[in-house]
């Protein structure tokens, strides 16, 4: 049996989400198991679960779910894993993710590969590869341990349809209130972006911009491809953009289909966060940039001149 943590938006199964059942389908297929799935608060996407093949599919909606907790959240994987009879559990490569991957595995003495990027060799042994070196290597592991946990890079899976009739579980998981460690103070969300996470078209900029007032073109090209928007940390630093946005080795990780980058150094930490970008288009004016280096396309430009030629043949090719 294979379990798969979902995580949704408005109560619907994200993109990342979607991957990950993708993914643990074909470990099934493989094992001749079923897939399960698990998710944590009120959800209303019956389609999904059987378009993409869950087999059965938990619900924990309680009260002391409300706010996540990485630890009471493992303590009800957990339980619904041990319950199914799992050998295999797998999570987006998100906060979320990675947090309750690392606890469950110590909590099964499972072996665990994060950020995972390649489907599992299954011959010979449960086989895995992950970029390492800010991108610079790749390495492959095997997980020998008994129950095998992956956290699953974005991007990294081709979601699939695979027709089904999900079984709907609603899970009590036991768990007093008085467990509950953790409170929600305050919650501010961002509306009418698009979440970097979920994103498969990322623009974003740097110091090379000069200052926020200059911001516009990002934003202008963002909006003509259906992009979200992102920035390097010097950038988030300096408040010209908020910090949400700012990816690389202390911000997010991000596996977009295309990331462009504006006036961007490329420093190692900033590529730590954007190395497994299908493809990277690099637009500064300095032909010694490091981005270069790592670069599927260049521009040596101002990016005063670049931008706004970029944008009108966006819209061009766009019909805009």
């Amino acid at each position: 049996m294979v379990l798969v943590f979902l995580e949704s938006s408005n109560h619907k199964i994200k993109k990342n989400s979607l991957e990950v059942i993708t993914y643990g389908k074909k470990i099934a297929k493989a094992n001749n198991g079923k897939l399960i799935g698990i998710h944590f608060g009120a959800l209303d996407d019956s389609d999904s679960c059987n378009k993409y093949g869950l087999d059965k599919l938990f619900i924990l909606n309680e009260p002391v779910f409300e706010v996540f907790d990485s630890r009471l959240y493992t303590k009800a994987i957990k339980a619904v894993y041990l319950a199914e009879n799992c050998q295999f559990a797998f999570f987006g490569f998100n906060l979320n993710g990675k947090a309750l991957s690392a606890r469950l595995a110590a909590a099964l003495d499972g072996g665990l590969v994060n950020g995972a990027n390649s489907f599992a060799d299954l011959n010979g042994g449960f086989k895995v590869q992950k970029t390492i070196y800010s991108g610079k290597a790749i390495a492959t592991y095997q997980i020998v341990a008994q129950h095998k946990i992956l956290s699953i890079a974005s991007n990294t899976v081709s979601i699939e349809e695979n027709p089904s009739t999900c079984e709907v579980v609603n899970f009590n998981s036991g768990i007093a209130a008085s467990e509950v460690k953790v409170k929600k103070i305050k919650e501010e969300k961002v509306a009418g972006e698009i979440p970097l996470a979920e994103a498969d078209l990322v623009v974003s900029g740097g110091r090379g911009l000069k200052g926020p007032e200059n911001w516009g073109m990002i934003e202008d090209c963002a909006k003509i491809i259906g992009a979200a928007t992102a920035c390097s940390r010097a950038v988030a630093d300096a408040h010209w953009r908020p910090h949400h946005e700012h990816v690389g080795q202390t911000g997010g990780a991000i596996a977009p289909n295309l990331y462009i980058a504006v006036g961007i150094s490329g420093a190692i930490q900033h590529l730590a966060g954007v190395s497994n970008s299908k493809t990277i288009l690099v637009v500064n004016i300095d032909p010694e940039a490091p981005f270069f280096k790592a670069a599927d396309y260049g521009v040596v430009g101002d990016a005063f001149e670049v931008m706004p030629k970029l944008n009108e043949a966006l819209k061009k090719a766009k019909g805009v």
